[in-house]
């Protein structure tokens, strides 16, 4: 298993370097700079679990359409592909679930004075996204010809998962750190028992040798089986620690290390409980 995992590692990273300009800092820049810890950015990663034989796959990036002349206002777009796949022999990542966001963006960003406070600039963005998952095949049995563990779900195997939510997101940021909240409201769900409302906090420091830690923080709504709707809120934390490869000349590369706890960040799972630690590359474009 860990010379597999090794391989793996080492095959993408040499594929990256081959497909990322040594010297170039990101190709598609944003105002608001992408959450680092926030397992739901649009970005490029491969994260295999350190504690089970799964793989995870997200391909997505956020881009400025426009950017005010003042650098004050900037209007985007958000793509991402959130894949769970599983990890067998000869190379083989059978496809359980993918999520599938889009969207635009608005960011605005003001200068602060240093005079009184810790930080350079205030900023906010906000989000008006569609996400949707699937089942794919990987999570269906070929021999016994059925869908593995469709006890497990409340709704049964398929079922549909779509939202159209609006995300904003404030920031305080300097040079080494940013701390942020953000509040999240679904306009349109299916399945419809859920509650509407999420918040999110963050930070983020800079530290020493082109290392970083970051910390993600959501309340989510937690799906109550017995009333067969969300009733409260779930904690749910991804903190990561990372490494940018820029001694290599991949400024847009990083190495990091996850540890996520909460509720899954998969839709056809979003009533269900993920505890496990990630180990991977990420790349910021």
């Amino acid at each position: 298993m860990q010379k597999r995992y090794i391989t793996l590692c080492i095959t993408m990273l040499m594929l990256i370097a081959s497909v990322t300009p040594a010297s170039a800092g990101p190709t598609l820049r944003t105002m608001f700079r992408p959450l680092l810890a926030d397992p739901l950015e649009p970005r490029i990663a491969v994260m295999p679990w350190l504690d089970d034989d799964f793989l995870q796959l997200d391909i997505g990036t956020s881009a400025d359409l426009i950017q005010s002349k003042s650098g004050r206002f900037a209007f985007g777009i958000d793509f991402g592909t959130y894949s769970f796949l599983g990890r067998e022999d000869n190379f083989k990542f059978p496809v359980d679930t993918i999520d599938y966001l889009f969207g635009i963006s608005f960011t605005w960003k003001q200068p602060l004075e240093k005079d009184n406070l810790p930080f350079d600039d205030l900023s906010a963005r906000l989000r008006i996204s569609h996400i949707s998952a699937h089942f794919e095949d990987g999570h269906y049995d070929e021999d016994a010809d059925e869908w593995k563990n469709e006890e497990q779900s409340p709704f049964g195997i398929p079922f549909t998962y779509s939202r159209e939510f609006i995300n904003l997101v404030l920031a305080l940021s300097s040079e080494d750190y940013r701390i942020y909240l953000g509040y999240q409201y679904l306009f349109h769900t299916i399945p419809d028992d859920i509650s509407r409302h999420s918040l999110q906090a963050g930070a983020e420091l800079s530290t020493p040798g082109n290392t970083y830690l970051a910390a993600d923080f959501k309340l989510l709504p937690e799906w109550d089986r017995g009333l067969n709707r969300t009733d409260g809120f779930h904690g749910t934390w991804n903190l990561q620690a990372g490494w940018r490869l820029t001694v290599l000349g991949l400024e847009n590369v990083r190495l990091a290390y996850n540890y996520y706890n909460g509720l899954s960040r998969h839709g056809m799972y979003f009533y269900d409980d993920d505890v496990y630690s990630t180990l991977g590359v990420i790349v910021d474009l």
